[in-house]
């Protein structure tokens, strides 16, 4: 009777401790508890395509980061844009690339939900064809956004980019006097979800 007993108890105790292994090993590959760590790469970007009507649309801005720490990445973007306005017979092409920080101060929902504050600089190339006639002007630009990380799996992510807190945006056109603008919104609450962004992340 006692060897019995030894062995149901020797099975019930086999028998949780692989329901445990197996849910441990469920939440590891599942989106719970996703952190990051030094050495961590991610590529991260969003298409955004408008046609139809007055106006056709292409955008695509593809990022590479690299974590120093669970907190902190820093990487290199690019920018492509292209419109075509019918009406007025115009159309603009800029290309753009970059370098950014990026730092993670907040995590909610098991860690599924991440949030950001990145800081960016970038240079940029802009032309303009109006009426069969090109200008090309060169841009320095600077911001800092305010964004999250949701994700789906260990590695997959949905990007929201939620607000422009400051911009900075400094053109020099081949003809025609430089012109510079700056640009501080501390008023988020009132629009922080007015236009936000989204794009995907793949952390490898």
């Amino acid at each position: 009777m006692k060897t019995k007993f030894l062995f149901i108890l020797s099975l019930l105790t086999f028998s949780f401790a692989n329901a445990q292994q197996v849910e441990a090993d469920e939440e590891m590959n599942s989106a719970k508890g996703v952190t990051f760590q030094n050495g961590d790469m991610f590529l991260e970007g969003s298409i955004k395509i408008s046609t139809g009507g007055d106006e056709d649309y292409y955008g695509f801005s593809p990022k590479f980061g690299y974590f120093l720490n669970d907190k902190v990445a820093i990487g290199a973007k690019l920018n492509y844009e292209s419109s075509k306005t019918e009406s007025t017979d115009t159309k603009i092409n800029v290309f753009g690339v970059g370098a950014f920080a990026r730092y993670y101060f907040l995590e909610l929902d098991k860690k599924r939900f991440k949030a950001f504050g990145e800081a960016g600089l970038g240079f940029g190339s802009n032309k303009t064809e109006f009426e069969g006639v090109e200008d090309t002007d060169n841009s320095i630009t600077a911001d800092l956004n305010i964004g999250l990380n949701y994700f789906i799996t260990k590695n997959i992510a949905v990007t929201f980019t939620l607000a422009n807190v400051l911009s900075y945006n400094s053109v020099s056109p081949e003809n025609g006097p430089s012109s510079d603008t700056f640009n501080l919104n501390i008023n988020l609450f009132k629009n922080i979800f007015d236009q936000p962004e989204f794009g995907l992340l793949y952390r490898f």
